[in-house]
């Protein structure tokens, strides 16, 4: 697996390896061990899967705070998008500071997006589909979001496809971070 960095400590773009013949591919998309040997040692305990009917489909931004904060690794299996994650961490150098990376089930590359950040994707093909894993379980409760378009984000879409609660977000200027400057 090849993991490169990005301008934002702790965000990471892994590549998994694949391996192909006349029949098609395999690839190993995740396994604790070798992770743990290149030092990213988190533990998942939740899976989600998404699909998006439409191009231009945006989900985000969001997070879970403490106690519940949550590590995630995002793949797209089918389709493509690009895939944002903005720092969130109070008092960090690179605060409201954001990267996009385009994953594709094509390039089968994942971001690793870590707790502390914003996470949102929009879609960039017609029937998407996400699956990522998370380091802790969803908890209403410490669900949140910041809406899509106030940090500048290339999001490559000027009316997207939104949920209500994503549509209602505050403004990252009007939001109050709970997470830390450091790793949480």
């Amino acid at each position: 697996m090849q993991i490169d960095t990005t301008a934002l400590q702790g965000v990471l773009v892994l590549t998994p390896r694949r391996f192909g013949d006349a029949r098609g591919w395999f690839v190993e998309t995740f396994n604790a061990g070798r992770m743990a040997e290149a030092g990213i040692d988190i533990g998942f305990v939740q899976d989600n899967h998404s699909f998006s009917t439409t191009k231009g489909t945006l989900r985000g931004l969001h997070y879970q705070k403490p106690p519940r904060a949550q590590d995630k690794l995002v793949r797209c299996s089918q389709g493509a998008i690009l895939d944002v994650a903005v720092d969130a961490r109070a008092g960090s150098a690179t605060y409201g500071h954001w990267v996009g990376v385009e994953l594709t089930a094509e390039n089968g590359r994942q971001l690793l997006v870590p707790k502390g950040f914003l996470h949102g994707f929009v879609t960039l093909t017609d029937n998407t589909e996400v699956q990522y894993k998370c380091s802790d379980v969803y908890a209403p409760d410490c669900d949140g979001g910041v809406h899509w378009d106030s940090l500048g984000i290339d999001w490559g879409v000027t009316d997207p496809v939104l949920s209500d609660k994503d549509r209602i977000a505050p403004a990252f200027a009007d939001w109050q971070s709970p997470f830390a400057g450091g790793a949480l």
